[in-house]
């Protein structure tokens, strides 16, 4: 019995582990822009991008998040400023010149 616990201890560390909070690509023209244009779910760089004036930190990586929701599902809190900004812009203009749009 404690085997198939722990079993099922590792196979939820797992799966949690691999369904890390990522930024929707649909909203990549808002990254960056400082706009407060961004959707909750959208990737962002600080809380000027977000709708929602908040840019969830999950793992060192910007999602636009309801103020309620910002320690949800592994995220960090509100408040977020992206380190690597520039770098995250370009791979953002880079999914839109791929998406058309």
């Amino acid at each position: 019995m404690v085997r198939i616990s722990a079993l099922t201890a590792i196979l939820a560390f797992t799966i949690s582990s691999t369904l890390a909070i990522t930024p929707n690509v649909a909203g990549a023209k808002n990254v960056g822009l400082a706009s407060g244009a961004q959707f909750i779910t959208g990737g962002c760089t600080s809380d000027a991008d977000c709708s929602s004036a908040c840019c969830a930190d999950a793992s060192n990586v910007g999602v636009c998040s309801a103020e309620a929701a910002q320690f949800q599902n592994g995220k960090n809190g509100c408040g977020f400023v992206d380190p690597n900004a520039a770098a995250t812009v370009a791979a953002a203009e880079a999914q839109v010149a791929k998406q058309g749009f």
